[in-house]
């Protein structure tokens, strides 16, 4: 059997403080009627009288003393559960974790990372990484409040909003092909150097494999390996050639020892951001989305920037 609701009760707890119904309902903002209609509800889902009129106050029945000790207690714990979830629906707290792959990691997540925590210093945030395919299995299992892949990203359950374009660019040694540095090169031409490519099973890697099957290559890597600076030292080292993500290097440089080329013909990764269809945005997630959109528009707009100098 349910019992009565808390609006309910807590007239009644009114109305015996206030010892009447007129004070009661001007004290919580209500008609003398709609008081009584409260109380009366209440009376008859108890199944007792729960108040008496002795000369012109009115106090609780026996039946009502009783009552009132376990409304107080009630009330109490009311303004405690009220006070728990204060700071979650002001985003004071709360929890959002995040999955993305290790570039985007170390090249993109911070700033909006640090701009969250100043803003919402009592979110906890906690970063998963891992290859896009298993991102998009960690979120519909609801392991993850949000996902940065790179799409596309399939899934009725998913909503997904393309954040921006990395363009991809092969990176060379600069004393082998890097130094010509700026100008296109050509799958052929790439394919002629040792090649160190991203693992086999990553979506950027698919991205890659295309762009070299589309100008008549099968592109046959001396090493695969799943971490963009560790493919990026080996460059640098003079031990062969990359297809990396532009993320993965400021904007307007790099490190020593290597050349960036741009690809002929372009090619490009998408990263977009992936929610499940049915997530609850909680103000920090919610706070966590507008500040990578926010960083992806700076960084497009620094990119522009450098294009037209």
């Amino acid at each position: 059997m349910d019992g009565p609701d808390l609006d309910r009760l807590f007239a009644f707890a009114a109305v015996a403080a206030a010892g009447g119904f007129t004070r009661a309902a001007e004290a919580e903002g209500l008609t003398q009627s709609a008081m009584s209609l409260k109380i009366r509800q209440l009376e008859r889902e108890l199944g007792v009288r729960l108040f008496e009129r002795v000369g012109r106050r009115v106090s609780p029945t026996a039946a009502g003393v009783a009552l009132l000790a376990h409304v107080e207690r009630l009330r109490a714990a009311h303004a405690a559960a009220m006070a728990a979830i204060a700071p979650h629906r002001d985003g004071a707290v709360g929890r959002v974790v995040i999955g993305t792959g290790a570039t985007a990691c170390l090249h993109f997540l911070p700033g909006p990372l640090r701009a969250l925590r100043e803003r919402m210093p009592g979110v906890e945030i906690i970063v998963r990484t891992g290859d896009s395919a298993d991102m998009l299995i960690d979120l519909e299992a609801n392991r993850l409040d949000l996902a940065l892949v790179t799409l596309p990203a399939a899934g009725r359950a998913f909503v997904v909003e393309e954040l921006m374009a990395d363009p991809l660019v092969a990176v060379m040694p600069a004393e082998s092909g890097g130094a010509r540095e700026g100008e296109p090169i050509t799958a052929a031409e790439l394919a002629g150097h040792p090649l160190i490519l991203y693992e086999s099973r990553g979506s950027t890697r698919r991205i890659v494999d295309g762009w070299f099957a589309a100008g008549g290559i099968v592109a046959r890597p001396v090493m695969e390996l799943s971490s963009v600076e560790t493919i990026r030292e080996l460059v640098g080292a003079g031990l062969g050639a990359a297809v990396l993500p532009s993320l993965a290097f400021p904007l307007g440089g790099h490190g020593a020892g290597v050349g960036i080329r741009p690809l002929d013909p372009p090619l490009d990764r998408r990263l977009g951001l992936v929610l499940r269809r049915d997530k609850v945005l909680e103000p920090g997630l919610r706070a966590m989305v507008a500040e990578l959109q926010a960083a992806a528009r700076a960084r497009e707009g620094q990119a522009a920037r450098l294009r037209r100098t």
